[in-house]
């Protein structure tokens, strides 16, 4: 939970040492595998691709070695398909663009049931943002603000993670569209987002 709270906070290095820290105590659970997670995310902020890897590569040799999960439903339970939501983040905050889609993709895929109704609303509507925020880097702006939309509109939203994410798409737009209407009516949106939900304003 520290290097959770750590991340959501903006303290990168607190993450790291509190991943190192929790793998040491329990290096064969399968915390251990969300903590690897957890470092990457951080490295990934910080802009470290090498390291980024380095923890992706050691979570998934961790999460290779153990039996799938029973209980889904723990919070603590990493499954390939979490693993790949976790490195999803990862790889779009390094710029690898096709990676990242890729990921996303599949995320959406593994978190929607066959009737279409979402079994993982907050990690689809993360995996909605990073095609957004793919899209938007690719040039088709339509396509990130109707990815961007979609994030916002499902009813169980994670606060701290949607607030980290919103923050990277909100900066493509600023960064690419500036002088496109739609753009600045998405965030526009996120503003009125922010005065209904404090700390939602993206940066």
């Amino acid at each position: 939970m520290r290097a959770w709270f750590a991340l959501t906070t903006g303290d990168y290095r607190g993450v790291i040492a509190a991943a190192q820290a929790g793998t040491d105590a329990a290096p064969h659970h399968g915390v251990a595998v969300q903590l690897a997670a957890q470092e990457a995310k951080a490295w990934a902020r910080i802009g470290d691709r090498r390291q980024v890897e380095v923890a992706l590569d050691k979570g998934r040799r961790l999460l290779e070695a153990m039996p799938y999960p029973e209980n889904l439903d723990n919070h603590f339970v990493v499954d390939p398909a979490k693993f790949d939501y976790y490195a999803m983040d990862c790889y779009r905050l390094v710029g690898e663009d096709q990676l990242a889609r890729t990921l996303a993709e599949e995320v959406l895929r593994a978190g929607t049931d066959f009737d279409g109704s979402e079994r993982a609303p907050m990690r689809n509507s993360e995996a909605r943002v990073t095609l957004g925020v793919t899209a938007a880097r690719e040039g088709d702006l339509e396509q990130a603000l109707t990815m961007g939309g979609r994030a916002l509109e499902g009813d169980r939203q994670s606060v701290p993670s949607l607030i980290m994410i919103s923050r990277e798409l909100a900066a493509e737009m600023r960064s690419r569209y500036t002088a496109e209407p739609a753009a600045q009516d998405y965030l526009s949106r996120l503003h009125s987002l922010a005065q209904e939900k404090p700390g939602f304003m993206p940066r």
